[in-house]
């Protein structure tokens, strides 16, 4: 069984986290098409999934899901500052056969500014 990193925000929605590559390839192919995906801009981060259907998301439901996708993500380990994390349905994303397991394409995204304060502010709310 494979296991998620897992948080919820403020308003209750779940939100899990892959840990490896092997834990986003799990995650990515267990995403309903009306869920929401997060990653940053630059690899070395997991892929994140808001388990509620996009027009149910509130904005502060998608920037707390990706202060998490920041916080896991190695950009905030390596650089400590504001982290670009890139939002995007199941049905942009996609994945050719040379691509390495955990590896995927995505067509389209919006963009999100992770401020590095709101990463530290939630790093002294949690113990992982």
């Amino acid at each position: 069984m494979v296991s998620f990193r897992q948080y919820k925000t403020s308003s209750g929605k779940v939100v899990l986290l892959g840990k490896s590559a092997e834990t986003n390839e799990a995650l990515v192919n267990q995403v309903e098409n009306r869920e929401i995906l997060l990653h940053t801009n630059a690899p070395g981060s997991p892929f994140t999934n808001i388990k509620s259907d996009e027009e149910d998301l509130s904005k502060e439901d998608l920037y707390e899901s990706a202060v998490m996708c920041a916080k896991h993500s190695q950009d905030w380990r390596d650089n400590k500052r504001d982290v670009n994390i890139h939002a995007f349905s199941k049905t942009d994303v996609f994945k050719t056969k040379d691509m390495p397991l955990g590896t995927f394409g995505v067509k389209k995204f919006k963009e999100i500014k992770v401020k590095k304060q709101d990463i530290l502010e939630f790093e002294k709310g949690i113990k992982n």
